[in-house]
């Protein structure tokens, strides 16, 4: 049976038509994105979450931004500078894209980030609690590049190991893991830059609410989907890039690939490549009670695979929007008692945004308490299929994870 992606639905509902807006005035004090490349005034953002975006493109006749679910024409003025303020954005992560002339472009004033398959630009609406992810005056761990080689893939691969503080400084120390996934479209870049999470880890240690870890963030093969394994490119989703920009359920869309067997790809790298080489190069704490993986939306999927398949590796599990491989969750409801003695925390995730036009990851919890399988439910104020929601849903795993 295929997997359900459940955040196909609200990458769909949730994207606005369209439309154009009268270019409003931002308010005196806009200051620039911290996402902007060093320099740049633009994109700005106002107290009340208004972005203003300025582009050079003289001889364009018109140019546009999509942003935060909305598209939105840009006016010009007589030295062919392109300016629009859009309405008040929702706070979190935006992707999003010039169009000039209809061709679609990044904005040379953003830095890029990797999500659709291909390099965004992006913007950082600030949040009411942007703080447990912000960079603070606490002791700092290190996010390091790690290139290793797959015997199942015949490939050099890159992942992303955060150490946490003190990590080169107690040599006889060991480490727990956690494993995190991205989602369709992103690479192994996203948790580190658009997810923050070494900052997420470094305050919640600092304030004695998570146990120092290990987390590894790696590749989960997006650029190899496709036909024939050829990169491709999916179009930009309908949810304006609020989201996972890839979660779409047209089996046409990826070129016919089969999903299902994607999904369940990576769980032979990384129970054969990944984690031996981890447990070989960094001091973990080597066995399943010291072990976790979550993802999200299509790393969720992954998440469920690897770790149901792979009970004696994993004692915790985390599933941030995720895609709800079905056939696995048939197989564990077979078994409450016998999950449930080897599982310590089975977390599900979702935004409420995402959940009301999408309540699939609700209903999962539903069924599971049902059933009689523990799990954690928790949902993110105010946020749909998107960063913010994910960034929270860490926030709240990380705590829970080895507390035995």
């Amino acid at each position: 049976m295929k997997p359900i992606l459940v955040g196909m639905a609200a990458a769909v509902l949730l994207g606005a038509q369209p439309r154009s807006v009268r270019s409003q005035t931002p308010g005196s004090d806009a200051r620039p994105a911290t996402t902007n490349v060093p320099g740049q005034q633009y994109p700005k953002i106002d107290s009340r979450l208004r972005a203003t975006f300025r582009l050079v493109a003289p001889g364009a006749t018109k140019v546009q931004v999509s942003v935060g679910g909305g598209k939105y024409d840009m006016t010009e003025d007589t030295a062919g500078v392109w300016m629009v303020t859009t309405p008040p954005l929702v706070p979190g992560f935006h992707y999003y894209t010039m169009i000039i002339d209809g061709a679609t472009v990044a904005d040379p004033n953003s830095k890029t980030f990797f999500g659709s398959s291909w390099e965004h630009s992006g913007i950082e609406v600030p949040a009411p609690d942007e703080d447990f992810y912000a960079t603070k005056d606490v002791p700092h761990g290190e996010v390091r590049a790690r290139w290793y080689y797959s015997n199942v893939r015949h490939e050099w691969r890159k992942c992303f190991v955060y150490t946490p503080p003190g990590y080169d400084d107690h040599p006889a120390v060991r480490y727990p893991v956690l494993y995190l996934q991205h989602g369709f479209g992103e690479n192994q870049y996203g948790w580190p830059t658009q997810g923050k999470m070494n900052f997420i880890l470094d305050n919640l240690i600092a304030a004695g609410k998570a146990k120092p870890m290990i987390l590894v963030a790696d590749n989960g093969d997006i650029e190899t989907f496709g036909p024939g394994g050829r990169p491709s490119r999916p179009a930009p989703s309908a949810s304006g890039g609020r989201g996972d920009a890839g979660q779409r359920g047209d089996a046409r869309a990826r070129g016919g690939f089969d999903f299902n067997s994607f999904l369940s790809g990576f769980e032979s790298v990384m129970i054969n490549d990944e984690i031996p080489m981890i447990d070989s190069i960094y001091r973990t704490i080597p066995d399943r009670d010291h072990r976790a993986m979550a993802g999200l939306s299509m790393g969720g999927g992954q998440t469920f695979i690897t770790t149901f398949d792979n009970l004696d590796k994993f004692a915790y599990i985390g599933g941030f929007s995720p895609a709800v491989p079905q056939d696995r969750f048939a197989k564990i409801l077979e078994d409450p008692a016998g999950f449930n003695a080897r599982v310590r925390v089975l977390f599900l995730g979702t935004g409420t945004v995402e959940r009301e036009h999408n309540p699939n990851i609700l209903q999962l919890h539903e069924r599971l308490d049902s059933a009689g399988i523990r799990n954690v439910y928790y949902e993110s104020p105010g946020t749909a299929h998107e960063w913010l929601t994910w960034r929270r849903d860490l926030r709240e795993f990380a705590p829970l994870l080895f507390k035995q």
